[in-house]
């Protein structure tokens, strides 16, 4: 059984952001711009890119 994974690239700098959203971009595992990390598809993760999503790109793989 394939599992769906995420790649999450960030687009967008965090400077200026709340320190809220900075520690969420960082554990999403991003840390410099055009950073990218493949995730598991599950609803934490989910959770943790809408509250980004204006600063990340996300991409669905197999």
């Amino acid at each position: 059984m394939a599992t769906k994974k995420l790649k999450i690239t960030l687009r967008r700098s965090v400077i200026g952001q709340k320190p809220a959203k900075k520690a969420t971009v960082r554990s999403l595992g991003l840390k410099k711009i055009n950073s990218s990390v493949v995730q598991e598809d599950n609803p934490c993760v989910r959770g943790m890119v809408a509250s980004v999503a204006h600063l990340v790109e996300v991409e669905e793989t197999k």
